[in-house]
């Protein structure tokens, strides 16, 4: 997985942790039994300059044999201060959901 996956950090300076546990993830979902072929992440801190404390956006673009998964986890109005771990964590699993449902509707088919 290493070679498919792309990692930018937009808006904020490259964060090794944060790189490990997106890694982390994507070998996780690769485990799950998930044909990956490139995983692009963008971590984005949109308008810093406009809220207090911090503010994150993840973008994940899974590219399979059979489709591409997008998704996007930015924070709501309730919870604009989301830790950026969680949200890396919310996208990652929100990808596992797409991708798990997804085999299950061509396996019915």
């Amino acid at each position: 997985m290493q070679d498919h996956l792309q990692i930018t950090f937009r808006g904020m300076s490259p964060c090794p942790a944060i790189e490990l546990l997106v890694r982390e993830r994507a070998e996780r979902l690769e485990r799950a039994g998930s044909r990956i072929q490139r995983c692009q992440v963008v971590v984005d801190q949109p308008h810093r300059h406009q809220h207090k404390g911090s503010s994150f956006c993840v973008r994940l673009d899974i590219t399979t044999p059979e489709d591409e998964v997008v998704v996007t986890r930015e924070p709501e109005a309730r919870c604009s201060h989301e830790p950026l771990q969680n949200a890396i964590r919310g996208a990652f699993d929100a990808a596992a959901r797409q991708l798990e449902a997804r085999t299950e509707r061509r396996r019915a088919v």
